[in-house]
């Protein structure tokens, strides 16, 4: 369970200059009576809680899965935290004061400790009651150069390339797999997929399911093509709905009439209650804009400005490369962006305001977008 946390407002807290190399004589300072102070590990990160405040102090480093500084506005705790780290930071039972005690922030640099500043929590997941993975947003956003001390950058190894854009209009098999084989990891799961021999699917819908058997998250993140156990027809068994947007707002199908299906169906969008519309692009084209659409949504390293223009589009998306297909989705039609480790999708319903979304691989493939004069949302590079 993941949840928004509002944490209130802070209390007076001492004045410390963010970036100030402190020792433990200040962290009494920050939560009060060193006595009555209370240590933890959360992730890697030590957790100090006292009577006025707490000290998050975790270790320099870029790794997903343990805590530490992720953005210039945020900073993650990773792993499951005590009982009273959980009460702390996600709010005591029946309104207690905990939740509006200030939070500070340090980083491990070397032999030394970078007071960053204050912050608070703005989303807790949690499980059985205990807290699991936390974010917090710092107060005042870090700077550039700090925030490479604080969080040194892991090599980004291999970029899934852009081979597979040269084949989007013509071989779009062979751009659908490299995309896919290239974008996501292979996993120990295997997907529950439709029976190769199943003569009655598309080509283009059973390659998703082969390419799936290893790679389940190529069947969607956000929303889903339904694994082959899970099809199912309309009411009248006319069209075959094998995708779903994730809250049931919206699906996806196909024609469900033929003895031998058609080699490359149209896509029919059918939203809720109303009448089916058709998308651009047929199912070999659909298949690659929903890989791409699925991957920017659930990659680790996200890209999220605010509303933009049609001008602040050109100039963010001028480092990238247009995929080559007519638009996706009929009620905000949208275009993908792509470069090694990077996809960027943009729609507008008017024509004048878009919205876009960029999702990497790799922080370092989010470079393209970092000197764009853009108003973020969110940047994680």
């Amino acid at each position: 369970m993941a949840v928004e946390v509002d944490s209130g407002a802070h209390d007076q807290v001492p004045a410390v200059v963010p970036a100030l190399v402190f020792d433990r004589e200040h962290v009494p300072a920050l939560v009060g009576n060193s006595a009555a102070a209370e240590r933890f590990t959360v992730g890697g990160a030590g957790v100090v809680m006292g009577p006025a405040g707490t000290v998050i102090i975790a270790e320099a480093n870029d790794a997903t899965a343990e805590s530490g500084v992720w953005s210039a506005e945020e900073v993650r705790l990773a792993g499951r935290a005590p009982a009273p780290v959980t009460e702390r930071l996600m709010g005591a039972p029946w309104g207690a004061v905990e939740g509006s005690l200030p939070i500070h922030v340090a980083v491990r640099v070397g032999g030394e400790v970078a007071y960053l500043g204050a912050a608070r929590v703005s989303r807790a997941g949690s499980s059985d009651g205990v807290l699991t993975d936390c974010a917090l947003r710092f107060e005042v956003p870090l700077g550039r150069g700090l925030l490479d001390r604080v969080r040194p950058q892991r090599p980004p190894g291999h970029l899934p390339g852009l081979e597979w854009l040269d084949h989007v209009n013509g071989d779009r098999a062979a751009a659908l797999e490299q995309f896919v084989t290239g974008w996501h990891p292979t996993a120990d799961a295997t997907a529950a997929a439709a029976d190769d021999s199943a003569q009655r699917l598309p080509e283009g819908l059973r390659q998703l399911y082969r390419l799936a058997k290893q790679r389940p998250s190529a069947l969607g993140v956000q929303n889903r093509i339904l694994p082959g156990p899970e099809l199912y027809t309309d009411r009248l068994g006319e069209m075959l709905v094998f995708g779903v947007e994730n809250q049931g707002g919206f699906s996806w199908e196909l024609l469900w009439t033929a003895e031998v299906p058609e080699a490359d169906p149209t896509v029919w969008f059918r939203a809720l209650g109303a009448e089916p519309i058709a998308e651009r692009e047929p199912l070999s084209g659909f298949l690659i804009q929903f890989s791409l659409f699925e991957a920017c949504m659930g990659a680790d390293y996200l890209a999220l400005p605010r509303q933009l223009s049609a001008p602040q589009v050109e100039q963010l998306t001028e480092t990238l490369q247009l995929v080559p297909l007519r638009p996706f989705w009929p009620w905000a039609p949208t275009h993908f962006y792509v470069a090694p480790g990077l996809v960027m999708h943009v729609s507008s319903e008017d024509g004048e305001a878009f919205d876009a979304w960029a999702g990497a691989t790799h922080r370092s493939a989010l470079a393209p977008l970092a000197n764009s004069r853009i108003d973020w949302n969110r940047f994680d590079g």
